[in-house]
């Protein structure tokens, strides 16, 4: 065999090394195969009450002394989020209550935010004319882990955000995370599920889990490039690095 093709052949291999790192489309794009109606249902999704949420609830009145009563004292809470401090912030118990001003315990566990507002106006209405209320949780916040550019927990502003969404908070997923099995873990009544969510299929933006719930943890497993590189990685890179080498002194010499 001639210098040349020891050269030539050395030179395949390393392009075979090279496309054995390469991904499939279909393993990487999203949504594939969308149709218009695709998800037309998720829209009617809610985020509901949940124990351990911290609810700001403002009550207000035609006469502001009259709604005085019904409101916490404006006083820093430990723990809020972004280190700021928040007045009329109630903790959802274990029960799924909240412990209200002049009238006690209301399980708000499992209701919408507005139906929660409802429910308490219709509690005021006994005591106060005309009243109305603010009510947010301030303490919805998601965990992203695993194969994405920036892995943290991010507070979420507003009542809902979907998958998609937060994976973009994290700068979405690297070349290696396996988008046909991302890991949502999601706590309710003290159980957790485990749910995996193929994100190049169309169909996962009708599935429960497009929104996410507070306190989700998605996980972003590796791929087997990504773990093949971590188990033999190091070898690979020596045996290109010698490969090229070779190639280059094989090349001079037969000149």
């Amino acid at each position: 065999m001639s210098s040349k093709q020891i050269a030539v052949r050395c030179f395949m291999m390393t392009v075979f090394l090279a496309v054995l790192s390469c991904a499939s489309p279909k393993k990487i794009v999203y949504l594939q195969n969308a149709s218009a109606n695709a998800g037309k249902n998720s829209n009617s999704y809610e985020l509901l009450i949940q124990p351990d949420d911290m609810l700001q609830i403002i009550v207000s009145a035609e006469n502001p002394e009259v709604a005085v009563p019904y409101n916490l004292k404006s006083a820093p809470v430990e723990g809020a989020m972004g280190g700021q401090s928040q007045g009329d912030v109630y903790l959802v118990d274990k029960n799924g209550e909240i412990d209200f001003p002049q009238i006690g315990k209301i399980k708000l566990s499992d209701l919408s935010c507005a139906a929660a507002k409802e429910k308490i106006i219709g509690l005021l209405k006994e005591h106060i004319t005309n009243p109305t209320i603010q009510l947010k949780i301030t303490n919805f916040k998601i965990s992203l882990l695993g194969e994405v550019s920036s892995p943290g927990v991010h507070k979420v502003q507003g009542e809902r955000i979907t998958l998609l969404e937060a994976l973009s908070l994290s700068g979405d997923l690297t070349i290696y995370g396996k988008r046909k099995n991302i890991m949502v873990i999601r706590e309710k009544n003290g159980e957790k599920t485990i749910e995996k969510v193929d994100i190049t299929k169309a169909d996962f933006i009708s599935s429960p889990y497009y929104y996410l719930a507070q306190n989700d943890v998605v996980y972003v497993e590796p791929n087997k490039t990504k773990i093949n590189n971590s188990v033999i990685g190091s070898d690979i890179r020596t045996t290109l690095s010698v490969l090229s080498f070779a190639i280059g002194i094989i090349l001079i010499f037969t000149k």
